[in-house]
């Protein structure tokens, strides 16, 4: 006889007892509800999230040795890796973004299709202990002052639970809502755009704590922000709940033909097979091209609206005046309330065009990031000599909110073209593309702008030619998802193949109850388990917004 635990999860009657992380111990029973599962991945996506706020930890970073000896001024990166008499310079402590981001595709791409058989618990508490144990050996790293530590911990590891981290909850949201795969993924993904938003503020004021007996506090910050991060994140993926095998909403039918919908597929492609088809690779091409342009931005918004604009932000008019320390101050809090909106529109961004992707479809929202994407960098530069730097301000948000809608709308994409039985692995591989992007936008804006400044240009004009390529890229972006048709049939794995594939996630639709499964009430846990996730996410919303208000 199976039974159902209090919690809704079904247990097993047979003579092997599963472990507590296996995956056929998080299948949900009757008294689940599935509106439970989003905050799970919240609680995941928030914690990882604060990949976009490590800035506030490079400066400090290089002030670690106090009265630092001259010698140290022309330190090489294997020198910096192992000394503990110079400061570290900011190039070298920013290869840990670069580091965690390049791990981040490529342990997605490695681990997804073990995932989809181990499930979202251990997957999760494993992303847990990387994530948040890779800050607290980076912390070491930056107490005993060893660089190849904090790139082994920070970089390495934190990079490895940023990969298991971001995928864990995608497969099984995208099964939890077939009627609303956009949106359910648009909340998850939303919280990696808004977890810098609680992260960074939440970073500063540590800092500011240990910081008071001395030093910089970086150290004791990232371990006591690591061992939060492993707790939160533990707790969200032991929340997790998976849905027996032919489960569907109460009420909801999928279409009936493929006239309802010709780029939703009624069958699965199997990860061997996907990545080998074209449909995977122009998805990668749209993924990349999107992100490229708008990783680009993010990397150089601040000190972009500074070089457009200068005073003008503090309203001093004449271009050619010289600013006052208290004046450049002023610019500088401008910009960084730039930084603040970033946040949040890349992060809501991510919930409103996944939202929005359900209505219109998903190649038809790639339609409107890549046209509009072009039309406002293509706008960049008018606003920027014509001085109007609210609608310079507004159109970086749009293109912030389409970057960030990217990242939430493919993997309903790929659920579209591919299936769900699969989905998380294939979009493990295609997250090898944010790993591409997150090393070429960088590098192309940040090596244009010197070759304009060493050409001569004007600051103020300097990032023309960028923003007009940036466009050209959104271009290309549109024509690969022009070219996006549905899979062949004969791609589509047999009925056999995907029992098989159900088998090895020990997923039995009799056990499991498909028909009675998850319709449980929302309840008073479900308002404590969004409270759980708002409450964080709302305090990091006001804190943006109050930044922001520094530019209007």
């Amino acid at each position: 006889m199976d039974g159902i635990t209090q919690d809704g999860a079904l247990e097993s009657g047979s003579a092997r007892s599963p472990g507590f992380f296996a995956r056929e111990n998080t299948i949900a029973g009757p008294q689940f509800n599935r509106w439970l599962v989003p905050t799970a991945a919240l609680a995941i996506h928030l914690c990882i999230g604060m990949a976009y706020g490590f800035s506030v930890f490079w400066l400090p970073m290089t002030n670690e040795i106090a009265n630092a000896p001259a010698s140290c001024a022309n330190l090489g990166l294997m020198q910096a890796l192992t000394t503990t008499t110079c400061n570290w310079t900011v190039p070298q402590v920013t290869y840990v973004f670069g580091i965690f981001i390049a791990m981040l595709g490529v342990s997605a791409a490695i681990w997804g299709a073990w995932l989809e058989h181990a499930g979202p618990r251990k997957a999760g508490c494993i992303a847990a202990l990387c994530w948040g144990g890779g800050m607290i050996v980076g912390g070491i790293g930056v107490m005993t002052h060893q660089l190849w530590l904090v790139y082994l911990g920070a970089g390495v590891l934190g990079g490895i639970g940023q990969g298991l981290g971001y995928i864990t909850p995608v497969s099984t949201l995208i099964k939890w809502f077939p009627d609303r795969r956009g949106m359910a993924t648009g909340f998850a993904i939303m919280g990696y755009g808004g977890g810098a938003m609680i992260g960074a503020p939440l970073a500063v004021l540590l800092m500011g704590h240990f910081a008071a007996d001395g030093g910089t506090g970086v150290a004791m910050t990232l371990i006591t922000m690591g061992a939060i991060y492993t707790i939160v994140m533990a707790c969200g993926a032991i929340g997790f709940r998976v849905p027996p095998s032919g489960w569907k909403p109460e009420g909801w039918e999928p279409p009936k033909s493929q006239k309802d919908n010709a780029m939703i597929t009624h069958g699965h492609v199997h990860l061997n097979t996907a990545w080998k088809t074209p449909q995977f690779w122009l998805i990668w091409g749209v993924l990349f091209l999107n992100v490229t342009a708008g990783i680009a931005v993010i990397s150089m918004a601040s000190p972009m609206l500074q070089d457009v604009f200068g005073g003008a932000l503090v309203g001093i008019t004449d271009p050619d005046a010289v600013l006052t320390a208290s004046q450049k101050a002023a610019v500088v809090a401008a910009a960084a309330g730039l930084v603040g909106l970033i946040s949040l529109f890349n992060s809501v961004g991510r919930l409103f065009w996944a939202s929005l992707s359900d209505k219109i479809g998903r190649k038809n929202t790639y339609f409107c990031f890549f046209i509009l994407g072009i039309i406002m960098y293509c706008l960049l530069p008018t606003w920027g000599h014509l001085g109007m730097a609210g609608m310079f301000v507004i159109s970086i948000c749009v293109i912030l909110s389409m970057y960030g809608g990217g990242f939430a709308t493919v993997p309903a994409y790929l659920a579209d073209i591919f299936g769900t039985q699969m989905v998380g692995a294939i979009h493990g591989r295609l997250l090898t593309a944010w790993t591409a992007a997150g090393l070429v936008g960088p590098l192309i804006i940040a090596a244009l702008r010197e070759a304009q400044l060493n050409a001569g240009v004007a600051p103020n004009l300097v990032y023309d030619r960028t923003l007009y390529i940036m466009a050209g890229l959104l271009f290309a972006g549109l024509i690969c998802n022009l070219l996006v048709r549905p899979v062949k049939e004969e791609h589509h794995m047999s009925d056999e193949e995907v029992e098989y594939e159900r088998s090895l996630q020990h997923d039995d639709p009799v056990g499991g109850k498909a028909e009675s499964a998850a319709r449980g009430a929302f309840g008073i846990g479900g308002v404590l388990c969004w409270l759980g996730v708002g409450v964080p996410f709302l305090i990091g919303l006001y804190i943006a917004l109050a930044k922001a208000a520094a530019l209007f």
